[in-house]
């Protein structure tokens, strides 16, 4: 029972982070200082994708499962859960190069408004009275 708990709360975690790393970047137009938080999950994310490698957060919920007596999975997180629903089967590794390319490109955008916004801006000149 408890590994069950334990798998399932793998599972959440997992998917905060996916969440994390692909939206994270909009609290930046907000609080600018969350970038430190950020940018290593976006990092992680982007390397797990192009590089087609397993986020370590897989196995360890496969490892639960197996002493909760359940079956665990083969592949990633992304392939078991969140492929099936959003995307159609034949997902190939084109496919996920596009998926990370997106991921950075929609993080950059994100982090060019909320960098600009908050960029310094120059003083009015100063406009001597009218008499």
């Amino acid at each position: 029972m408890y590994q069950r708990i334990a798998a399932d709360t793998v599972v959440a975690l997992h998917g905060a982070f996916i969440l994390w790393a692909v939206f994270g970047c909009l609290t930046l137009l907000g609080r600018r200082g969350l970038v430190w938080v950020h940018l290593p999950a976006l990092v992680w994310a982007s390397y797990i994708e192009f590089t087609g490698g397993i986020c370590p957060l897989t196995p360890l919920e496969n490892h639960f499962r197996r002493l909760a007596g359940e079956a665990g999975y083969g592949g990633g997180f992304i392939e078991h859960y969140v492929i099936r629903v959003i995307y159609p089967d034949g997902l190939t590794r084109n496919i996920e190069l596009v998926l990370g390319a997106l991921l950075v490109a929609f993080n950059a955008a994100i982090y060019l408004i909320a960098f600009l916004r908050q960029a310094p801006r120059p003083a009015p000149p100063d406009v001597p009275p009218s008499p």
